[in-house]
This record gives C-alpha cells, structure tokens and sequence, in this order.
C-alpha cells in the first residue's frame, strides 16, 4: 500500500476511547479507505462546491477559535498564511464521515499542522518517543478546538501513518497487527449506525462523571484493567485469551456506556455477546456513527449481518 505524503487518512481506535483520557492504554490504526487532504475551490473540477464552501466556513470559525486564543498557537502555527489561504478557498476535501469515530477532525488537524506548522516535527517513521509525545500533545492542542479537550490520538495517528500502541499518556511505539494467529476467518469491521454522534458532549458527560469517586472507581479498577489486557493479548497474538477478555470488555460498556451505544443496537450488541459469534463495542466516543466489530468467523457474520440488513465495511480481514 502506498501512502501518499499529502493524504490524511481516518483512524480507528480499537481499544482506548474515553479510558486514554484517563491514562490507560490505547491502539489506534490508520484507516485508509477514508482520507483527506487540503486544496482550494477550484482546483479540481469534480469537486462538490457545496461541500468546499461549507468546508471552507468551518476552516474560517477553526482559524478564529485560534486567533482569540493566539497566545498558544501563534508559536505553532503560521496564523497569517492559514488566514490568507482560507481566504483564497482553502478546504479540506475530505471523504471522511464526520462525526462518525473515524478522526475527521484529527485528520484535519493533521494536514494543517503539516501544512501551517512552525517547524513542524516530521512524520518520520524514525521518531524517537519524546518526539511521538511533543507531537502528540501539539495535535492535542489544536484539536481541542473541535472537541474542548483532546487526547491527541486522533490527529497523531493520522499524522504518522501507522499503527500506534499507546502505553500511557508519556510512551508511544508502533506495533503491526497479529494476522493469522487469530484464525483465518477472523477480522475487525464496522457496523454503520446510520446515525451521526457528537463527541463534545459525550466525552464532557464522561469526564464529569469522572468526578464521582464510585464511578471514577469503575473506570480505573474494572474498564482500564480490561481494555489493556485486550491490547496486550491482541499484540502478543494470545487469541483466545484476547476473545475472553474482549468479551468483558464488551459486557462491560453493554452494562455500563448504555447512552453512549444507539438504542436500535443494544439487542444486536446483546445477540453477539449470547452467541459469540461475534463481538460489538464502542468506535470513538459513540452515540452514533460506526459500531466496532470482531469476530472469529467473519463470512458468516457478515452474511448474517447482511440479511439483518446493516452496513458492514471490514477494516481487517485475514488473508484466504
């Protein structure tokens, strides 16, 4: 696969979401079959004008949220030429479903950074973890302008272009992912909700939560221990042990992230759970948007998907 320099592509964070705000651990991919990249009205004569313009209006409420708030970002980013160029019809041509989980933002966030940076840090496969974590909280800081506080994870994993394990929020490194040692019909999809979410409120609602100490205990001694041990049996290649504990995980946010799952979903979520023919959790923060899915035997999940009538679009699939 060729990954082409101006291109920012979605990711998909398969273990993390809402916990990485609490230091857990997280692993995060890059998507490429959504991306984006920036260019003016114009440029392209199979550009949707609708959607340039309204794009290019976002960009403009995006450079004034950082003018008002220039004492942090004037270092990062060079203000005059986004304004200027926004003027000109700047827009971010993108493929990308908002508010769907998929980064739209972050990608967004990416490609100016790249574009705009002041001495940006490169997108080197090289980067030593110091490197990985300055870039990480600078992507922060910009996409916080989107969603009042972010990870990072976001925006870095479309910046980088590979897959990331993040250890906590101070150590980052790229893994790859198991392949055939989870079984040769096994694969990680996406089930479309057919509904957009909106993350702001959500991760908002979560972190003031986060300030009852019962839930707060719920979080660091129940969701954090289940999602790292996901990630380590998943990176390690332990499959039945990852399944066992993805299972929990899963259980878990049935029983716990009710709101944050669509309603039309909960029955569905509950069916793989009983069967385990296959597992459903959160994508991003949920709402809305795109369900995750993994499952052992991915031809006649989807099939029986298929007849239910949803949208699946495989993210990873082993090779036949």
């Amino acid at each position: 696969m060729r990954i082409h320099p101006d291109l920012f592509y979605a990711k998909i964070l398969l273990f993390g979401e809402y916990s990485v705000l609490l230091n857990s651990m997280g692993l995060s991919i890059p998507y490429t079959h959504f991306k984006g990249e920036l260019s003016f009205i114009g440029d392209d004569k199979y550009t949707d004008r609708n959607f340039a313009k309204r794009s290019n209006r976002e960009l403009l409420k995006f450079l004034n949220y950082l003018i008002d708030n220039s004492e942090q970002y004037e270092v990062l980013l060079d203000l005059k030429s986004f304004e200027k160029d926004i003027s000109k019809g700047l827009y971010f041509e993108s493929s990308i479903p908002e508010s769907y989980g998929l980064g739209s933002s972050g990608a967004l966030c990416a490609s100016v950074y790249k574009k705009y940076g002041i001495h940006p840090i490169g997108n080197s496969k090289k980067l030593k973890n110091g490197e990985i974590i300055h870039l990480k909280n600078t992507l922060a800081l910009l996409e916080s302008g989107f969603h009042g506080k972010s990870s990072g994870l976001d925006p870095l994993n479309s910046y980088l272009k590979v897959p990331l394990l993040i250890h906590n929020q101070n150590e980052i490194e790229q893994v790859s992912l198991p392949g055939k040692k989870f079984g040769e019909d096994s694969a990680i999809f996406l089930i479309n909700s057919q509904k957009s979410g909106n993350t702001e409120p959500l991760v908002r609602s979560f972190l003031a939560n986060c300030e009852s100490k019962e839930f707060l205990s719920l979080m660091e001694q129940e969701l954090i221990p289940m999602n790292d041990q996901c990630i380590q049996e998943l990176v390690t290649g332990n499959a039945d042990s990852f399944f066992t504990k993805l299972s929990e995980l899963s259980k878990f946010q049935w029983t716990h992230f009710k709101s944050m799952i669509p309603a039309n979903f909960l029955d569905l979520w509950q069916e793989g759970l009983q069967t385990e023919q296959f597992w459903l959790k959160l994508c991003g923060s949920g709402g809305g948007g795109y369900l995750l899915g993994f499952t052992k035997k991915y031809c006649s999940t989807k099939d029986l998907l298929l007849q239910k009538g949803y949208d699946i679009v495989t993210v990873y699939e082993n090779e036949k």
